[in-house]
């Protein structure tokens, strides 16, 4: 009996170890997904600002973003962007993510640093991972507090909805998500 104890223990830990290695192989694989996502957006909208301003980023963002998440999203992956305050409907938190994203606010007014914000789970044959985006002072132009009345105008044709304003450099802005469905 001792020594059927003592297997089933070890056979227990191997699992959680298996686990937790399969778990940080996931979180890097995250990683990777979220900067191909994030370097190829920032910079297309960095070049949209320098080359003719905060209203042809709008555009950008509006048409490109989804097209760069869609290109990014291999090797099995979902990427994209969610926030408590969305531009774009369809990018509306789930119940986890939501949960997540008031976390991170709250890790933020504890004073971590939203750089560094992350969190994982392994729910429904699906793992998920999202990152904390801050709110940069490029960032400002048109989801800060004052916006000029060009870029006003374009949001509201755009998107008629808009929730996405009212931020300051600092601030968390949303989150990248991700989602991978396990095999």
């Amino acid at each position: 009996m001792k020594k059927l104890l003592t297997v089933l223990v070890s056979a227990a830990l191997t699992s959680v170890s298996v686990q937790a290695e399969d778990t940080r192989a996931l979180q890097a694989e995250a990683r990777t997904q979220i900067k191909a996502f994030a370097g190829a957006l920032q910079s297309t909208l960095k070049q949209g600002m320098e080359s003719e301003g905060a209203v042809h980023a709008i555009e950008l963002c509006n048409t490109e973003a989804p097209v760069i998440a869609e290109q990014t999203s291999v090797n099995g992956w979902q990427v994209g962007r969610t926030s408590l305050k969305v531009r774009n409907p369809d990018n509306q938190p789930d119940a986890w993510e939501r949960e997540v994203l008031q976390q991170f606010e709250q890790r933020k007014q504890a004073g971590e640093d939203l750089m560094t914000l992350e969190a994982s789970a392994t729910e429904n044959g699906e793992f998920r991972f999202m990152k904390a985006i801050p709110t940069g002072a490029a960032c400002i132009a048109c989801h800060g507090t004052e916006l000029s009345a060009p870029v006003q105008a374009r949001l509201a044709e755009l998107y008629p909805q808009d929730q996405a304003r009212g931020f300051n450099p600092g601030d968390l802005r949303g989150a990248f998500t991700l989602r991978k469905t396990l095999e």
